[in-house]
């Protein structure tokens, strides 16, 4: 089926982990025909999840940013915009952990962290990306949600439920725009978020779920595919949750 993703341009955060979702969800778009700005806090993580793209004969863009400074966040958009002219997808997928603690041995400060990566970031990455869109009248936003009910993230697994009601409104705010906005929930997998969690943890998770595996990659990215496709076009604030436990 053609999703009709040709020469479309998306924007991934969270793109730079060899291991994480955001790799997997840059490179699906771009064989779907996408050129990409890959944006991480890792630099060259980013730049080779770019050259990654380049080597499908795709345009990319590599851009450090860290969702937590809206001044970095403009810059990323700035950047994006002066290479390609808009952004028609974005894929609000950074995201991270301050540590796998249980809740009462957690401090102020890492609930901060959870809730201003997970949360705020999604929100400031949106805001800066939605006037662009709006000025197009066409654009798609795939919001990140997941982690809830998980021992020891509990402050990040709170942030991406609230993200789960940001996209709800969000998507009845801008759908009149010609944006639509939808959330992907991904199952637990073993990209960087949890990548030196304890095994007992990984293996406890690996049981709950009814396919007896944790998600990967490719398992979440022709989803958000999907999700950033014109074949989804009346599908608005819906949260496509992947987990099988």
């Amino acid at each position: 089926m053609d999703l009709h993703l040709k020469d479309k341009i998306a924007l991934v955060t969270g793109a730079g982990s060899q291991i994480g979702y955001g790799k997997a969800i840059a490179l699906t778009l771009a064989e779907e025909g996408c050129d990409i700005v890959a944006a991480d806090i890792d630099p060259d993580g980013a730049k080779q999840t770019a050259a990654a793209v380049e080597a499908l004969g795709r345009k990319a863009l590599a851009v450090k940013v860290d969702v937590t400074r809206q001044t970095e966040v403009d810059d990323m958009v700035k950047k994006a915009i002066e290479k390609f002219g808009r952004i028609d997808i974005l894929v609000n997928n950074a995201g991270a952990s301050s540590q796998l603690r249980p809740f009462m041995e957690m401090t102020e400060e890492d609930w901060d962290f959870d809730i201003h990566t997970n949360l705020y970031g999604q929100m400031r990455v949106a805001r800066a990306v939605l006037p662009h869109m709006i000025a197009c009248k066409y654009g798609r936003i795939i919001n990140t949600s997941g982690g809830q009910g998980i021992p020891d993230i509990s402050i990040y697994g709170a942030a991406k439920a609230g993200v789960v009601m940001f996209t709800q409104a969000l998507a009845r705010e801008v759908a009149s725009q010609g944006v639509i906005v939808n959330a992907v929930g991904p199952g637990l997998g073993k990209t960087g978020l949890v990548h030196h969690a304890p095994q007992a943890m990984l293996e406890g998770e690996k049981q709950r779920s009814l396919l007896k595996r944790l998600c990967t990659p490719e398992d979440v990215a022709p989803v958000v595919a999907f999700l950033a496709s014109d074949r989804c076009s009346y599908m608005i604030g819906q949260l496509v949750q992947l987990s099988t436990s």
